[in-house]
């Protein structure tokens, strides 16, 4: 990681403020002129300035529930923008087209992976467009890494993702305190703060992604970009900033009760530093996160006691509000608990998940069946046999939560097979670095990945596998893991 600069001109910082006010802009406008016009401008963006609109995608994907909920004609830019780079990329490198097939173990086996539950969805009654949908919703972020793992990549390119990040996250931040103080009445669309919660959820913070796991995962990667910019500024620039910035997000990570990101953090830390040896930073975690919890979460909370005695009341709230840090844990083993993820959570999706397997051994039932995004969209043509209704989800069709279990009672024991082979294939690239840095950052990642996919459709959750294949591309740029593809020398030399 020596080939890094932390030099930025103002020009691309101009570019990037002037993306992002399109982006805000636009919400003003119908749906339709919304859809059109910020179409036209990120198309042209995109191909003139492509590393740019790179950047631009960690702040439009993070806050893209936001957007589309104020105006759904900002739904496709993510899309637009990661289609026209490939494309660009392509066209500049006519001369080297056999370079563009150039693979890694990981991704045959990923390839073979989405054609093989493909052909078994299509094949079990799926209709065509749900299927589409499951395989853009896993590879199009694999296509982020495609571009930059085969890029000769800006010397600030990292740096610029990192404080990307982290103002990203200071926006989140302000509003989820808002949020939290006012009892899900301020700073959020209306029809989020007329939501109803249960009890244990209405006082998580959902901000501005509409989910607290989806919220915590942000803050996951925020806290990261805090830490390797420490680790990129050697003067102790922006000291203070990176240090009220560190608490910040922690205390935001705390206050969105999120168990599942909370272990996979743990995970983590607990690899990297098993790798790094190093303990100094390891120290300035332990700092951070307790004075996170004496300097947000705590004051934070009796800031809502607070303004609850003065009257501040949610019409939607619950009649008992209640739950904290040690609740999260301990309610998970209640007997209440347990007999609800047995009749209609997770453990009652597992089960269905085994019953699938068990009628379908080898190929599972294919893609668009069971608990992922096609299945959200397009329903499911398995569900009514197995007894899976919606109306014990809320009125809706559910995600299974576990990025196991669908992908066994989707693909079955070959499936199982090629995604054991994806996921085996990606830790050897790191485990054979592990002596850099980066390598030991992205070791740990791919463990806390791994348990993550425990509680969540990890690799369909777009805010993740965005954070998720940028990193891991940077660091196959870096290494020189592939020809050398030319997407944008004048934004190359600018950065240098």
């Amino acid at each position: 990681m020596n080939d890094i600069s932390v030099k930025m001109n103002k020009k691309e910082w101009l570019e990037i403020f002037g993306a992002i006010l399109v982006l805000v802009a636009a919400i003003l406008l119908p749906p339709s002129i919304a859809q059109i016009s910020t179409a036209i401008f990120f198309l042209l963006f995109a191909f003139f300035k492509p590393f740019q609109s790179l950047v631009i995608l960690v702040p439009y994907v993070i806050f893209r529930t936001f957007f589309i909920e104020l105006n759904p004609g900002l739904k496709l830019i993510g899309d637009l923008i990661t289609i026209v780079v490939l494309l660009r990329l392509f066209l500049l490198n006519t001369k080297k087209f056999k370079t563009w097939f150039h693979f890694k173990p990981f991704e045959y086996f990923f390839f073979a992976f989405l054609i093989f539950g493909a052909i078994i969805g299509y094949k079990n009654g799926v209709s065509l467009g749900a299927i589409v949908f499951q395989l853009r919703t896993f590879g199009v972020m694999y296509l982020l890494y495609y571009i930059l793992s085969r890029s000769e990549l800006p010397k600030n390119f990292l740096v610029k993702i990192a404080w990307v990040t982290v103002f990203s996250g200071a926006v989140i931040f302000v509003q989820g305190i808002v949020e939290k103080l006012s009892m899900r009445q301020w700073l959020m669309p209306e029809v989020w703060t007329q939501k109803i919660l249960s009890s244990t959820n209405f006082v998580r913070v959902y901000g501005m992604l509409n989910n607290p796991n989806s919220l915590a995962l942000v803050m996951f990667f925020a806290i990261a970009a805090v830490f390797f910019l420490r680790w990129a500024y050697k003067n102790n620039e922006f000291k203070w900033t990176f240090r009220i910035a560190q608490v910040a997000f922690f205390g935001m990570l705390l206050l969105t009760l999120s168990r599942g990101t909370w272990i996979s953090a743990f995970m983590l830390v607990l690899f990297f530093i098993l790798l790094s040896r190093n303990w100094q930073l390891l120290k300035r975690i332990a700092i951070s996160f307790v004075v996170a919890i004496a300097l947000i979460y705590f004051p934070v909370n009796w800031g809502v006691s607070f303004l609850q005695n003065l009257g501040v009341e949610n019409t939607v709230a619950p009649e008992e509000i209640s739950g904290g840090i040690s609740n999260r844990f301990t309610e998970t083993f209640s007997d209440d608990t347990l007999e609800l993820m047995q009749e209609s959570g997770r453990m009652f999706y597992i089960k269905k998940g085994f019953e699938v397997l068990k009628d379908y051994p080898i190929t599972g039932a294919g893609f668009g069946t069971f608990g992922g995004s096609a299945t959200l969209s397009y329903d499911s043509p398995i569900y009514e046999e197995y007894g899976i209704r919606s109306d014990i989800y809320g009125g809706k069709n559910f995600y299974s939560d576990n990025q196991y279990i669908q992908v066994i009672a989707e693909t079955g024991a070959v499936g199982v097979l090629l995604f054991a082979g994806f996921l085996l294939a990606m830790v050897w690239m790191y485990w054979k670095e592990r002596k850099t840095v980066f390598g030991q950052y992205l070791f740990g990642l791919w463990f806390a990945t791994g348990v993550a996919g425990f509680f969540y459709n990890i690799w369909e959750l777009k805010v993740y596998v965005l954070f998720y294949f940028i990193i891991f591309g940077i660091f196959a740029s870096m290494r020189t893991m592939y020809p050398m593809l030319k997407l944008s020398d004048y934004e190359k030399q600018k950065a240098e």
